[in-house]
């Protein structure tokens, strides 16, 4: 296993970059044929399934949600507003960054930030495609953000934040670009409690994402450490024994000792929506 901050960032880019480049040349109608982080080609993954509407998926173009490897839909419910200016942080091929600046309207700005080459080739043609012209993709790293101190009214992310070596450099960069007031709306995998290293493993084989997930009050502690206030982690989709069967197989096929792990499983991992404010007085 790697530990090396520089080692994980091009294991990330390396395989975002084939990740992109296998979803784009599916064309199929399916807005999430891999998982977040790891490799199972499949509409019904129980992470990426159903994240988007109809309608939202019909506002961007057919490669923005193809290439779609997110835990949640952050845009939806980060409650942006007309002239806010947004930052989504790992944009990938854009449809958070695009969904975002249609709900802030021409008076705002949405800003995509993401690291690896193919993943800002497809965005910047995505944007291209969809007419925005309030949006803005940005190469940089998440624990380095290319933007001023208080320049951004919200940071969203999608399931992102978790494969960064260095969570804490992260969320004191999210706390620096925000304005006084300003919101921090991201969709992550959060685990509610220690799971059995047989059964990491087992998962990290599945989605990667999960690798760098953290403990429920892990999260919130990191985040009050950086300097927010009105930390919370709502629960938008908790897996359990019938999503074990994508990492596990058909259940008519487990023994005794992989039921013994799906039973410590069952509602461990969840995709979470974290939400917390930089005080007005920062």
């Amino acid at each position: 296993m790697k530990t090396d901050s520089g080692d994980i960032r091009e294991d990330v880019k390396r395989h975002y970059g084939n990740a992109v480049k296998n979803a784009v040349g599916q064309k199929t109608s399916s807005c999430c044929a891999a998982t977040c982080c790891g490799g199972t080609e499949t509409a019904k993954d129980p992470i990426t399934r159903d994240l988007y509407t109809p309608d939202e998926l019909a506002a961007v173009p057919t490669d923005a949600a193809l290439a779609s490897f997110g835990c949640g839909n952050p845009a939806a419910l980060a409650d942006l507003r007309p002239g806010e200016v947004v930052l989504d942080l790992g944009a990938g091929a854009g449809i958070d960054v695009l969904l975002s600046a249609r709900r802030v309207g021409p008076t705002g700005k949405a800003y995509g930030l993401d690291m690896t080459a193919e993943m800002l080739a497809v965005a910047r043609k995505n944007v291209r495609e969809s007419g925005a012209t309030n949006v803005e993709i940005l190469e940089g790293h998440i624990e380095a953000i290319p933007l001023p101190d208080a320049s951004v009214d919200v940071i969203i992310s999608n399931c992102v934040v978790n494969l960064s070596p260095d969570k804490d450099r992260v969320l004191r960069e999210a706390f620096r670009v925000l304005k006084p007031g300003g919101r921090f709306a991201v969709s992550y995998i959060v685990i509610r409690r220690e799971l059995p290293a047989a059964l990491k493993r087992s998962i990290e084989l599945w989605a990667g994402c999960v690798a760098g997930a953290l403990l429920e009050q892990e999260y919130l502690d990191k985040l009050h450490a950086a300097g927010f206030a009105a930390a919370s982690i709502e629960a938008t989709r908790v897996y359990g024994r019938d999503d074990a069967e994508m990492i596990f197989g058909p259940a008519a096929s487990w023994d005794g000792a992989t039921r013994a792990l799906v039973d410590t499983f069952e509602g461990a991992i969840f995709s979470g929506f974290v939400r917390a404010t930089k005080p007005a007085s920062a």
